[in-house]
């Protein structure tokens, strides 16, 4: 049996290298999203701007956000992660962002789940903000790592 249980060690521990080589040795992998009107689908027509910056802790799954904006045509209304989607593409929500009030800066957190998180690795995921006068959203920046 020694044999076998050496295998068996062996294995966790290649396992667990890949895992750690894949995180950056970390339990948190970084995300940002830029986002502006002319990446909505389709464009929008304005000078809104932001900036997402999201960390998502692949113990716990965790995805934290702060996400700023400005020159928006009114007030934000509301903000999401959507999914799966690639640029130019649109997808149904995942992530409510602004569940408590979409605030400037707007902060938060959420549990994805394993596809969730595929999705967000793969690029197949984009923040957007919404506003009454564009209820589809008025800026929007895909998800990179």
């Amino acid at each position: 049996m020694k044999p076998l249980n050496g295998m068996i060690v062996g294995t966790v521990l290649a396992v667990s290298a890949l895992l750690s080589a894949c995180t950056g040795g970390s339990d948190t992998r970084e995300f940002r999203a830029n986002l502006s009107s002319n990446q909505e689908v389709p464009p929008v027509s304005g000078v809104g701007s932001g900036r997402a910056e999201l960390s998502l802790n692949t113990v716990t799954k965790q995805l934290t956000w702060k996400i700023t904006y400005a020159g928006l045509s009114s007030d934000a209304a509301a903000a999401h992660i959507h999914g799966p989607a690639g640029p130019g593409a649109n997808a149904g929500v995942i992530v409510n962002l602004g569940a408590g009030g979409v605030k400037n800066p707007l902060e938060g957190a959420a549990t994805l789940t394993d596809a969730q998180i595929a999705d967000m690795v793969a690029g197949n995921t984009y923040v957007n903000i919404h506003t009454a006068q564009n209820k589809g959203g008025e800026i929007r920046g895909q998800i990179t790592h």
